[in-house]
């Protein structure tokens, strides 16, 4: 192995030969190289090494600098070990790949080395292959392998906002080309939540049995399908339109779930909020992305386009999932040892989850901190993103701010997060922001406290939605699922009721309602839930 990088002819008797190790034939120590002769002696073996005559006494060279060094003439030491070199005096490599092996010296009339000379060369080596592997490998290569599993999972959330919050828009052409009323529209805006709310539960269990990477690729690509089919669908009639909006549900009620098992294994404690916020700002960047270019699709290519080139991504989502997704550290071949450790902290990974104790986990009031916070944070969530482009008379520029808000603010708060308080914020703030609605006079000052609000909401990010990794990591994904059930339950009804309410109120009783359930998920929160393990 060529270690010019470590040492030179300058210092190589202070790297190799201090005290009595290196000698030259003269007796002399060749400290610094300053007098070093053309040949040097290690001890207990007779080999000489020669050493370049002509060459100037310098400076400990850079690995490039010595892999570079001119070879016209007797190499120096840091030369003559390179793999090539070694080869041209007859000392060939136990395995082929040269950058990796380790030498070995075939028997000669001059000398025999040993293994004692190789373990004495043992610890340079390694260093210097480890330099090797660095500068050798491209920065994509040394790019954390859990931070490829975050971008990956915030990936899949965006196209999971953008294939949902699209018929938000096309609903409005598509009403009009099949006659549909008001009630029917509702219906087909409904028919999301029934599959999302069968699969909350069941997607945790899965996840927690089968690994995330299996969940969440069937889950994106379930939707991605759903989503492509929703213009045939809707040519072929109404019935058959509700069963795919419904198939989508299925789909997309996997992914918080299997995404919140994924990250309970892969991300440290220490990294947890602020990848959790990266992640769920995907989410609020894909109700952005799919609110800004549905209108501009749709008045170009018709709304069919929409469905389509949405639900295509999906496709080139899959792939790069299946290449570098891995359900745990522990099957990701290629995985170094010291990520490995940071990721596992000393601690082993745990075997899969074959029983669910529902008991235990039912027992515990953390757990139902978290389920009852989540229905109440949902209910303003919801109404927000299925009522908000009637609250803006369907001015979508309007309905983008709040949302890129969020996703900005969302990953402020995983950096500075501690769960607790984060939460507090992501309850008060909305709440606070909802008041002052009844009070302001212009469009503008309303889609400021819109938007204040909404991003106050995502400290929720880095409060309630990291805590399922906080007080049950082995069963993260079926306590996301049961308190992300809540959290739909609030999205069905409370679309509803707003509906309700506005049929014989105002938008300041909508809000009303918002805010007394922010005020008791922060009185709950602050009282049951808790950031320490609850459940092993």
């Amino acid at each position: 192995m060529a270690i010019g990088g470590l040492i030179s002819n300058r210092n190589f008797g202070s790297f190799v030969g201090s005290g009595n190790g290196v000698q030259n034939e003269r007796g002399r120590l060749g400290l610094y190289g300053a007098d070093i002769s053309n040949r040097v002696i290690i001890p207990r073996t007779g080999i000489a090494i020669a050493l370049c005559r002509n060459h100037q006494p310098r400076k400990i060279l850079s690995l490039q600098a010595s892999l570079q060094h001119d070879t016209g003439h007797m190499t120096s030491f840091g030369c003559f070990l390179q793999p090539g070199n070694l080869e041209h005096h007859g000392i060939r490599f136990k395995n082929s790949n040269k950058n990796t092996s380790r030498p070995y010296y075939k028997s000669s009339e001059e000398s025999d080395i040993t293994e004692e000379v190789v373990d004495s060369l043992s610890s340079a080596e390694a260093l210097l292959v480890q330099g090797n592997r660095n500068k050798a490998s491209p920065w994509w290569q040394q790019f954390p392998r859990r931070w490829v599993i975050v971008l990956l999972c915030f990936a899949s959330f965006l196209l999971c906002n953008m294939d949902r919050v699209n018929m938000s828009i096309a609903i409005l052409p598509m009403s009009q080309q099949y006659n549909w009323n008001s009630a029917t529209v509702g219906l087909i805006q409904s028919s999301f939540f029934w599959g999302y709310l069968l699969t909350q539960i069941l997607g945790g269990i899965w996840a927690d049995k089968y690994g995330g990477k299996v969940v969440l690729g069937f889950g994106v690509v379930w939707w991605s399908i759903a989503t492509v089919m929703t213009p045939i669908a809707a040519k072929l009639g109404l019935p058959f339109l509700l069963v795919v909006r419904t198939f989508m549900g299925i789909g997309e009620g996997v992914a918080m779930p299997a995404m919140n098992n994924m990250l309970s294994k892969w991300i440290p404690v220490s990294e947890r909020s602020r990848s959790l916020a990266l992640v769920y700002s995907g989410m609020y960047l894909g109700s952005v992305t799919g609110l800004g270019f549905s209108p501009m699709l749709i008045q170009k290519f018709g709304w069919p386009s929409v469905f389509y080139s949405f639900g295509s991504l999906g496709s080139i989502w899959f792939l790069l999932w299946l290449k570098y997704a891995y359900s745990s550290p522990k099957d990701d071949p290629e995985l170094s040892e010291e990520e490995k450790k940071i990721i596992l902290g000393g601690s082993k990974p745990r075997e899969p989850v074959t029983v669910i104790p529902w008991k235990l986990i039912l027992s515990k009031p953390p757990v139902w901190a978290l389920i009852i916070s989540h229905f109440c944070h949902n209910w303003g969530t919801f109404i927000l993103l299925t009522w908000m482009p009637t609250y803006y008379n369907q001015a979508w520029l309007l309905c983008v701010l709040p949302w890129f808000t969020m996703a900005v603010l969302a990953n402020v708060g995983g950096w500075i997060a501690d769960t607790l308080i984060m939460q507090s914020i992501g309850f008060l703030g909305p709440a606070f922001f909802l008041t002052q609605l009844s009070r302001v006079k212009t469009p503008a000052m309303a889609v400021l406290c819109m938007a204040c609000s909404q991003g106050a909401d995502a400290f929720s990010q880095s409060g309630l939605y990291s805590n399922h990794q906080d007080i049950g990591p082995r069963y993260a994904g079926v306590l996301l699922g049961l308190s992300n059930t809540a959290g739909v339950l609030a999205g069905v009804f409370g679309t509803a009721a707003t509906g309700y309410i506005l049929q014989r109120g105002s938008w300041d009783d909508v809000f009303k309602v918002a805010v007394g359930l922010y005020l008791i998920g922060t009185l709950v929160w602050n009282l049951f839930a808790t950031g320490e393990k609850v459940l092993d």
